[in-house]
C-alpha cells in the first residue's frame, strides 16, 4: 500500500504551458487599461470614435484606434460603417464583449472605490523605501 496525499494536485487537470500562454494573451488584451475603459464605455450601447475618445479621457487617437482594432480582432467589439457622407462608424460590444463587460465593470468599480486606499498604501510604501 502506498500512502496517498490528498493535497497532491491532479496533474491531468493542470493547464499546460500552451494553455497558459493562450490565457496570458487574452488577459493582456482585456487587462490593458485602455481596453478596460473602452469596454466600460461601450457597455450601454454603440458609440462613435470621437465620442469614445471624449469619454476615455487621456487616450490618444492612435491608442484608441489600436485598442479598438485589438478588441475587434479578439471578437469583443464590432465596427459598423454606415454609407453616409461623411461615413459614420459605430463601435459596439459583441455578445462575447458583453459577457466580459460585467467583470470589467466590477473591476473598474473596485478600482474607483479603493483608489484612495491604494494611494495611501503606495505613499506609505514609498516613504518606508526612502528611509531604508
Amino acid at each position: 500500500m502506498t500512502p496517498a496525499n490528498s493535497d497532491d494536485p491532479d496533474l491531468t487537470t493542470q493547464p499546460n504551458h500552451n494553455d497558459c500562454r493562450g490565457v496570458a494573451s487574452i488577459l493582456a488584451r482585456v487587462g490593458d487599461k485602455w481596453s478596460v475603459f473602452v469596454i466600460m464605455m461601450l457597455q450601454d450601447g454603440p458609440k462613435r470614435f470621437n465620442e469614445l475618445k471624449r469619454l476615455v479621457g487621456g487616450i490618444s487617437q492612435r491608442m484608441l484606434t489600436l485598442t479598438l482594432r485589438g478588441l475587434e480582432r479578439d471578437g469583443l467589439v464590432t465596427r459598423t460603417v454606415f454609407p453616409t457622407i461623411p461615413p459614420r462608424v459605430d463601435y459596439e460590444l459583441t455578445d462575447l464583449g458583453r459577457g466580459l463587460s460585467q467583470p470589467v465593470q466590477a473591476l473598474g468599480q473596485w478600482a474607483i472605490q479603493h483608489q484612495e486606499q491604494i494611494e495611501h498604501a503606495r505613499t506609505r510604501f514609498d516613504t518606508r523605501r526612502e528611509a531604508d
